[in-house]
């Protein structure tokens, strides 16, 4: 499954910043536009990632996994 999502971006001094706006905490920063967009890329995943693992942890007995479009 892929998934699109926004990234809101700007520079603040000599840094590049940047916030996912779909999911709350996932912000980053980087030296360059490049690198932000990197680092951002890299903390979604991850964000991701651990919803999953927590998630399936919180699960007892059988369950079933759905996919959604909103």
């Amino acid at each position: 499954m892929n998934a699109v999502f926004t990234a809101v971006i700007q520079t603040d001094g000599p840094w590049w910043i940047g916030w996912i706006e779909e999911v709350p905490g996932v912000n980053s920063q980087g030296k360059s536009r490049k690198e932000l967009i990197e680092n951002l890329r890299s903390a979604l995943k991850e964000a991701l990632e651990m919803n999953q693992a927590e998630a399936l942890a919180a699960t007892t007995g059988d369950y079933e996994e759905v996919s959604l479009e909103v």
